[in-house]
């Protein structure tokens, strides 16, 4: 409720909040400290900037009349010293909403130009120094927004392949295009590079043909910087007419001036077409590296690029010899101003490369390109998503003396202190932005400012007019020469500021005046010196001496600007005052001498984190608690268990372009560490931790993680994960039969050789027998042949020992 009604929220949601809270209960417990009635604040608006928690009674009657900064103090003291209400002047930081029209839900149709996707649209704040006041910011993509692509191409003669390949383009990415959006629009251009000597060839016989006597391909365009071919239509078919019509051209060295069409492109509005209610993509197509800002100076170009468009009559870039290439800064701020995406699509061989440029250029992303562009559609449709997925503050026209925190709230619902982006948005969801806005100072009267805060990309934009609570509402009924005062001096704010040579609460005293019997009216204290040492008594008051040193003031002369802690040499640190030798220090700062920072942006890690979840934040640095952990956010372990898991995202996004960080700019920004790939990985390092992990495809991929004594992390990976090779179907088989058969063979054999020890043995034992028995009949005296006596005895007797030998019965 306290959002959408504009009231203020819970503490627990705003961190600086309560944080305020926490001090200002502090300074109310510590006993005889008063940071406004210690301070040396002589008039409304002085009071008003020791704290933000200090008050002033512009009351006539209140107080003692001779003890000036008695009227600046805490507001509930001032009220229980008798002020009234009606007269305490405490202004406070606060805002309203000048427009507010909510958001929609759908982006084409006939209320297209109406479509709203920043709530809200207009609010004003009004600021009193040290005050922080907060608002939230709410951002919904919606479904069907419009669309405008613009195709830059590089026609240079090593992009031939590609160009045949888009040739029929316009048709195939209208009909992807149309599946996220009923009303896309296609443009188209080409670039090459300057036609000035060293980039091309500027010899006379290659001014109308520069692939003359180039034998793989003798005949082309001459070179040109940037040519507008196609302004964003709806009519796709004229996109492929014109590419068919096109023919690459030649330059001379490897880089290619596609950063000066980019920007003509940007520039150029009126000529390109580009819509105020519509996405504006363009697609950067080239397969080399582009010239950048001061390689100009090659070529005698020694004029900056001034940003503006300088497309002729014949949709030319006419000052392509004229100025120099265009830097990176200016790039973004033009790409910016006109909410345009760029898309680099490049080959894999330069991606690294202008990976690091996305991250120099804010709204850019890049995508692998084929060496022959057939990929070209589903890149450009996975950038598109991959765009509509994020969602990203900037601040334009930022004033140097206020400070912007911001806070976000994704999807999930948990504020991410420190981040003013969310991904892995979908179409539809809203997320939010809280933003606290702090004052350090207040600017010269009248001083009105004023500061946009868009997401990057979108038309949508919040204006914000900023007014400074410096004033007090009673100074508007001064008087000077008032009756009040004795006719000597100005009446303001229930004060006399007398004219120079008079003295007193009511300037009714003039120098010199002099009562000896009322000295002690200029004593702190009895026995004390008059005026502490550092003073006159004039006119029953004490008149400070002036100090080479800084000011001398207070009732009794007993205050100074100049006798407070120091840090490095520098009083209060410089980020607070010195009032009556105590630091009063500035919002955003603690401790006696005020080094001690309260801002946790510094501690906050690449993922969002408080010191990686690893420490504390302490006067603005991580204190790390976890064993091992280093580094300004702690963000370096080797020995935390979570370690690997971390080191291996980054492996997986800089590497392989996958994972949950493979979104570029998120890569690019919490993967900083050195990565070097290599065939095989040394791991008898004791230095180093040894990670492992299963990738999508289950292949294994293996990497070393280690920290230079330069502090620098090192991740040492293998070049491709290691993954197993399926066997050969045809070779299984064959080894399947083959072993099968070799079993057999093996088998039989042990068979044949059982066998035959077996066969052996028995005939070993037969032939054991036999002996035996020869024995018996040839030497056994027990047997002995009988003598027959008759013929037929010893026919009888031989039929026998036959049967006994085994004969035939």
């Amino acid at each position: 409720v306290c959002r959408i009604m504009w009231k203020p929220c819970p503490f627990t949601h705003h961190p600086a909040l309560l944080l305020y809270i926490v001090l200002e209960i502090f300074i109310h417990s510590v006993r005889g400290l008063n940071v406004c009635m210690s301070g040396s604040a002589t008039s409304c608006e002085e009071c008003l900037l020791i704290h933000p928690s200090c008050a002033w009674c512009a009351q006539e009657d209140f107080g003692q009349a001779r003890t000036l900064n008695s009227r600046c103090d805490f507001s509930q003291n001032l009220q229980k010293r008798g002020c009234d209400a009606p007269f305490i002047e405490n202004p406070r930081s606060g805002s309203s909403l000048l427009r507010s029209k909510p958001l929609s839900s759908k982006g084409s149709g006939v209320t297209q130009y109406d479509v709203i996707q920043i709530y809200p649209q207009k609010i004003s704040l009004s600021l009193r120094p040290g005050d922080q006041t907060s608002f939230e910011v709410q951002v919904r993509p919606v479904e069907d927004y419009p669309v405008d692509l613009y195709y830059l191409m590089d026609l240079s003669l090593s992009m031939k392949d590609d160009l045949d390949t888009i040739r029929n383009l316009g048709t195939k990415l209208a009909e992807e295009m149309r599946k996220l959006t009923s009303n896309f629009r296609l443009g188209f251009g080409s670039f090459v590079d300057k036609n000035i000597s060293p980039f091309s060839y500027t010899a006379p016989k290659y001014q109308d043909n520069p692939c003359n006597g180039y034998k793989l391909f003798p005949n082309c365009v001459p070179t040109f910087g940037f040519r507008h071919l196609l302004s964003l239509t709806d009519k796709v078919d004229r996109f492929n007419e014109e590419v068919q019509k096109q023919m690459v051209s030649r330059n001379r060295d490897a880089p290619e001036g596609g950063f000066d069409a980019i920007l003509q492109a940007a520039v150029c509005k009126e000529k390109i077409g580009w819509r105020k209610e519509a996405y504006h993509l363009l697609v950067f197509a080239t397969d080399d590296v582009p010239h950048l800002a001061l390689d100009g100076k090659l070529g005698g170009l020694v004029h900056p690029h001034d940003g503006q468009c300088h497309l002729n009559d014949k949709n030319e870039y006419s000052a392509a010899n004229m100025m120099d290439y265009p830097s990176l800064a200016l790039l973004g701020e033009k790409l910016a101003e006109n909410n345009i995406f760029l898309i680099f699509a490049v080959t894999k061989r330069h991606y690294v490369l202008y990976k690091n440029l996305t991250a120099l250029i804010p709204g850019t992303t890049v995508e692998i390109l084929d060496q022959d562009s057939k990929n070209i559609i589903q890149l450009i449709v996975n950038a598109y998503n991959n765009i509509r997925s994020k969602v990203e503050l900037s601040v334009w026209d930022h004033p140097e003396d206020l400070s912007l925190a911001f806070t976000a709230t994704c999807q999930d619902g948990q504020p991410l202190t420190g981040l003013r982006k969310c991904a892995d948005v979908k179409i539809g969801d809203t997320v939010s932005f809280n933003i606290t806005v702090d004052a350090r100072g207040c600017p010269p009267k009248g001083t009105r400012k004023s500061f946009t805060i868009r997401p990057v990309g979108f038309k949508d934009r919040l204006e914000v007019s900023v007014d400074y609570r410096c004033d007090c509402s009673c100074t508007y009924y001064t008087k000077t020469n008032s009756s009040r005062c004795n006719s000597a001096g100005t009446y303001s704010c229930g004060i006399c500021r007398c004219e120079p040579g008079y003295l007193g609460a009511r300037c009714e005293c003039e120098e010199g005046e002099v009562d000896h019997q009322h000295l002690s009216a200029c004593r702190e204290a009895e026995g004390k010196q008059v005026c502490s040492g550092r003073g006159e008594c004039s006119c029953n008051q004490c008149l400070c001496y002036e100090s080479e040193f800084g000011k001398i003031y207070g009732t009794f002369c007993e205050c100074d600007d100049f006798s407070c802690a120091r840090h490095k040499g520098i009083l209060c640190s410089g980020h607070g005052e010195c009032h009556c030798g105590e630091c009063k220090c500035h919002a955003g700062y603690i401790g006696d001498n005020c080094n001690c920072s309260t801002e946790t942006a510094s501690c906050v890690s690449d993922d969002g984190k408080i010191c990686s979840g690893r420490g504390s934040c302490v006067c603005g640095r991580c204190q790390c608690t976890e064993p091992g952990a280093f580094g300004d956010t702690c963000e370096k372990c080797p020995t935390c268990p979570d370690a690997c898991g971390t080191k291996r995202e980054c492996i997986e996004c800089r590497l392989f372009n996958t994972g949950r960080l493979a979104d570029n700019q998120t890569c690019q920004r919490m993967c900083k560490d050195e990565i070097i790939t290599v065939e095989t990985l040394q791991t008898d390092d004791s230095n180093t931790v040894q990670c492992v992990y299963k990738t999508e495809n289950d292949c294994v991929m293996k990497f070393t993680y280690s920290e230079h004594a330069n502090g620098q992390s090192v991740l040492t990976a293998l070049k491709e994960p290691e993954c197993a090779v399926a066997p050969n179907a045809m070779t299984v088989l064959l080894a399947v039969v083959g072993s099968i058969l070799l079993m057999g063979i093996v088998l039989l054999a042990l068979w044949k050789l059982v066998i035959t020890i077996h066969d052996r043995r028995e005939f070993a034992r037969f032939q054991s027998a036999r002996s035996r028995a020869r024995y018996e009949m040839a030497s056994n005296p027990v047997y002995k042949q009988s003598i027959p006596s008759h013929p037929m005895e010893t026919v009888f007797h031989m039929h026998s020992i036959k049967s006994c030998n085994g004969g035939v019965h």
